[in-house]
């Protein structure tokens, strides 16, 4: 992969709280914007499949890939957007992310985005740790597995190896929702987050995020629609401490996400 360098965590958002695309970086959106889309991002997932077959998948390999997934989308003319990046590294101690989950897409450009501040992992359902090939990227990265069938069992799963993970220092990103959605819905909008981070004595950093731009395919949600030229929205909070029960911290959350996509949209167009 062309610019990586083993062993050496590239940050080109690192000294920046905020990042928009730049014309010489943003490409116009193409006819089939699906099929330039797909077709590049096989190379870095390829490379990244095979580091990770070999043991070789550590932070440089996956922040390596993340930051050419954020370069493709930008190349199919989808601004990127990212601010209050200042948040991610504010506190020293390691903190929990909690965001509404729209698309792949995240996924794929948030350890590009956090991990050269800090180290990070997500929770993840359990079929992405053993799916063919990227299934040993998943597991490289040591996430918090989740079946997503038992909420009792899930809870444990996420408190056990969330605060192992925190005493650790490594930051845990949370998406609360049961599935991927393109509306916030705070009733679908858990509170998992939230405890982890009381039980574990660490902040929540607050994330609204807008990745519609890949959408979610029918048959096989990771190959849904790709919409060239719609922005990419990414926005962080100021670390917050929970006090009590978390109940108000929760809504604060939940009001953030939702008046961001809120306002998001009404930037982007109705349609957006």
């Amino acid at each position: 992969m062309q610019h990586y360098r083993e062993g050496v965590v590239e940050a080109p958002f690192a000294d920046l709280s905020t990042y928009v695309s730049t014309p010489p970086r943003l490409g116009v959106p193409p006819l089939f914007p699906a099929l330039k889309f797909y077709g590049r991002l096989l190379a870095p997932v390829i490379w990244l499949c095979r580091k990770a077959a070999k043991g070789l998948c550590d932070d440089s390999a996956w922040v390596h890939a993340s930051l050419c997934v954020t370069e493709i989308i930008e190349s199919i003319g989808c601004p990127v957007s990212i601010e209050g990046m200042e948040h991610i590294s504010a506190s020293r101690e390691p903190c929990v992310f909690v965001a509404n989950h729209m698309s792949t897409l995240e996924t794929f450009m948030l350890p590009g985005i956090i991990r050269p501040h800090r180290s990070v992992t997500f929770v993840v359902k359990k079929s992405l740790v053993s799916m063919p090939f990227f299934g040993a990227v998943m597991r490289s990265r040591n996430p918090i597995v989740v079946g997503r069938t038992n909420p009792r069992e899930d809870l444990a799963a996420v408190l056990e190896g969330g605060v192992e993970r925190l005493k650790k220092g490594i930051s845990i990103i949370v998406f609360p929702q049961s599935t991927r959605m393109t509306e916030f819905d705070p009733q679908h909008f858990n509170t998992i987050g939230v405890k982890l981070a009381r039980k574990a004595g660490v902040p929540v950093v607050p994330l609204a995020l807008k990745t519609d731009a890949w959408g979610t395919g029918k048959k096989c949600k990771e190959l849904g629609p790709i919409k060239g030229g719609l922005p990419v929205r990414y926005k962080f909070a100021a670390p917050m401490t929970i006090h009590g029960n978390g109940r108000e911290e929760q809504a604060f959350i939940c009001d953030f996400i939702a008046s961001q996509l809120a306002q998001w949209r009404a930037q982007d167009g109705v349609n957006a």
